[in-house]
């Protein structure tokens, strides 16, 4: 027996929910010994509404959950059928009813926990607008605020903008980040 990444899918709205009879459920030995972790894959980003930043948690794979399990060859039926009984589960990514759930490999679960923040990387909290170069922002903050400008570059890793800006009557390249701009 190894421990094991599963993915669980829900109705899509119904994902805290399900995690909170889970994690019920793991209170009983029945599914608590073969049950040992929940996680609802969710990133931090950031919303700019009329000119105020918010950090809001957003799920980046709605309706589904990921279940570390570990499921004997013997017994895996009665644990994943109280699973697949719940309301709001359809049942198991991957496999069909009736035939035991297959993990995902490693490599998926690593980079799915990493975007959720769940395992150590660089945490990157993602800015809800999407820029392109050529388009008109507003500067809202520094020592440029109030100024306007055309993106001429875009650093999507850095969340950072190239911004061309009139000073004294000279357009003087500014970079700013995502969310010391908006969108005109």
């Amino acid at each position: 027996m190894a421990k094991g990444w599963y993915v669980l899918h829900t109705y899509s709205g119904y994902e805290n929910k399900v995690e909170r009879y889970i994690r019920k459920l793991m209170e009983a030995p029945e599914v608590g010994d073969y049950v040992f972790d929940i996680k609802i894959p969710s990133e931090e980003v950031v919303e700019v509404k009329d000119g105020k930043k918010k950090t809001v948690n957003r799920k980046f794979l709605p309706g589904y959950i990921l279940l570390e399990m570990d499921l004997p060859d013997r017994g895996w039926k009665a644990v994943c059928s109280q699973i697949r009984r719940i309301q709001g589960v359809t049942g198991f990514l991957g496999s069909m009813s009736g035939l035991k759930p297959q993990p995902i490999s490693s490599e998926e679960a690593r980079a799915i926990l990493q975007k959720a923040g769940d395992i150590r990387s660089e945490k990157v909290v993602r800015n809800r607008q999407s820029f392109s170069v050529g388009e008109s922002v507003r500067i809202t903050d520094g020592p440029f605020d109030t100024f306007t400008g055309s993106i001429e570059e875009v650093n999507m890793e850095k969340a950072r903008l190239k911004v061309m800006v009139g000073i004294f009557g000279r357009s003087t390249p500014v970079e700013v980040s995502f969310t010391q701009v908006e969108k005109i």
